[in-house]
């Protein structure tokens, strides 16, 4: 990511869904084989510092059926899910935690930063351990830290987009909360630990561009996003990225604005191309990802031209091939690991 001289290139990939798996294993692997391609791949660890609500709700179940399951999440969230591991579905969200300003304030107090828990009980050893061998160390939480992610994760969607129009002071006061939390938590995380770099998560663009205006990206986001990129880079932390799928072009310069300087993972269906990215931004812009899955499941032709496209952009540095998502249903096992050993070839590491 610093475009110097490196032994050899980074192998990461995104993984299989669970249906995929079970389609390979059935066809391929072995019942309860997992694929051996994913033990090759260079270790990427997160601090495990807690950056949600704690305590967490009770996770249980509401109701049941031969298909379904709702279930009430520890996020608080309702939803419906298939109970079969086939099931190529989204969950059916039906209830989100806050519905109105009241139930924000009840909720707010969850998101206190210096709850005992937000440190794993063995952080201390896990920090000597990272010391002495430094791996990757990401910070980073299951969908956080975030901003409109974190609006949306809480109301739902189509709750957050009315909100931040029409209740301006609370969407600030929600992101005020979850930036004072990470500011909170980060110096000490990278005080202790060896942190390699600071991962957002936001998803919040679709295939037409950003599901917000750039407008209110400026006021609600860019300044608090300026805050905690500060915090990392005070101490070091060149490479912090941002998880967004779908089509983030205008977001892009908003987010190098406010410190952000890597994207992943650059959703080829979307209409991202790295190639085109690194002409447009050169080295101020780092990228992991942008490898469209959908060739995969076509033919060794298909995943040869997409390879072959991006691959020397890998060489440059700034850039770490891998699946812009995970691996769906469609791809036989076959496809994969030709496209394994072809993407290492292409690298230049040897199996």
């Amino acid at each position: 990511m610093r475009f110097e001289a490196m032994d050899r290139q980074p192998l990461w990939e995104w993984g299989p869904w669970p249906s995929t798996l079970r389609r390979w294993q059935q066809e391929f692997l072995g019942e309860g084989v997992h694929p051996p391609q994913f033990s090759e791949c260079d270790a990427k660890l997160t601090a495990g510092v807690y950056l949600w609500m704690l305590p967490r709700f009770e996770h249980r179940t509401l109701e049941e059926d031969d298909r379904t399951l709702t279930e009430q999440t520890d996020r608080g969230v309702v939803r419906r899910i298939f109970k079969s591991p086939d099931a190529m579905s989204m969950p059916h969200y039906i209830e989100y935690p806050v519905k109105t300003a009241r139930d924000w304030e009840k909720l707010k107090e969850r998101f206190d930063p210096d709850h005992p828990e937000r440190f794993p009980s063995d952080w201390e050893d896990r920090c000597k351990r990272w010391w002495a061998v430094k791996p990757v160390i990401l910070f980073q939480g299951p969908r956080s830290p975030s901003l409109f992610g974190f609006v949306r994760e809480l109301m739902g969607p189509e709750r957050a987009f009315y909100a931040l129009h029409d209740e301006p002071d609370l969407v600030h006061d929600m992101m005020e909360t979850i930036t004072v939390l990470v500011e909170t938590l980060l110096p000490r995380t990278l005080r202790d630990a060896p942190v390699t770099t600071v991962y957002f998560w936001e998803d919040m663009c679709y295939r037409g561009g950003s599901l917000i205006s750039p407008a209110m990206f400026r006021e609600f986001m860019a300044p608090r996003y300026r805050r905690m990129t500060l915090v990392a880079r005070s101490v070091g932390i060149e490479a912090i990225f941002v998880d967004s799928d779908g089509n983030i072009e205008e977001l892009i310069p908003l987010w190098l604005e406010a410190g952000i300087n890597g994207m992943y993972p650059l959703e080829v269906a979307a209409g991202m191309d790295a190639v085109k990215l690194r002409r447009e931004y050169g080295r101020d812009l780092l990228m992991t990802g942008n490898i469209d899955k959908r060739v995969l499941a076509r033919d060794k032709a298909a995943i040869d031209r997409e390879l072959e496209a991006k691959m020397p952009l890998a060489g440059q540095g700034g850039f770490i091939p891998h699946l812009d998502h995970s691996i769906p249903h469609d791809v036989p096992y076959e496809n994969f690991a030709y496209y394994w050993e072809r993407k290492k070839e292409l690298l230049g590491i040897n199996s």
